[in-house]
């Protein structure tokens, strides 16, 4: 078993399943051009777009909301807050 650290285990997973589903996309507080407050999604924005990696304003319920409705049209978003 490879040892990582658990940012790593989740920019893993995670880019796993953006290339592996067009549905799946990352939503969240500077997770696009900044990388997240971890840097998870660091360079996520660039492989795959705005449309894959949002940027929201400090508003936990309205993305969690937005996550929500995404969800229930068959899309599969990732929320990182």
């Amino acid at each position: 078993m490879v040892k990582m650290f658990l940012f790593d285990a989740l920019r893993a997973a995670t880019e796993e399943e953006m290339m592996r589903d067009s549905k799946v996309f990352v939503l969240g507080e500077d997770v696009g051009h900044y990388g997240g407050s971890y840097k998870v999604t660091k360079d996520l924005h660039a492989k795959y777009g705005d449309l894959r990696v949002l940027d929201t304003p400090i508003a936990e319920n309205s993305f969690t909301g937005l996550a929500i409705g995404a969800a229930m049209t068959g899309l599969r978003p990732i929320v990182e807050g």
